[in-house]
């Protein structure tokens, strides 16, 4: 069993910062490809970023040069660092992760959701 527990959402003004973490737990035995998606209201699932193993990253253009994603294996963690954020970025983020277990199921595995809201 894995879990993957999100933190770090929250209201902030446009031009503001924040950082969002996702921590996987339980059955861990390696971590493949991570990403960070969201949902805004009237729209479908979005990918925002994802992060491989070699640590090559890719970005949805909208966030390239504002969004950073990034990985501490040792934590089991995955990071997204949103700095000059727009309202635009409001929506509920979800990070992923293809995790191969301790029993050697290879899935793809979903946190709960962190809101962010960008408003003055």
């Amino acid at each position: 069993q894995v879990q993957l527990v999100e933190s770090g959402g929250g209201l902030v003004q446009p031009g503001g910062s924040l950082r969002l973490s996702c921590a996987a737990s339980g059955s861990v035995f390696t971590m493949h490809a991570m990403g960070w998606y969201r949902d805004i209201p009237g729209k479908a699932r979005e990918w925002v970023a994802s992060i491989g193993n070699d640590d090559k990253t890719n970005y949805l253009d909208s966030v390239k040069g504002r969004f950073t994603i990034s990985r501490d294996n040792t934590k089991n963690t995955v990071y997204l660092q949103m700095n000059s954020l727009k309202p635009e970025d409001t929506a509920v983020y979800y990070c992923s992760m293809v995790i191969l277990t301790a029993t050697g199921e290879d899935d793809d595995y979903w946190g709960q959701g962190t809101r962010v809201t960008v408003s003055s």
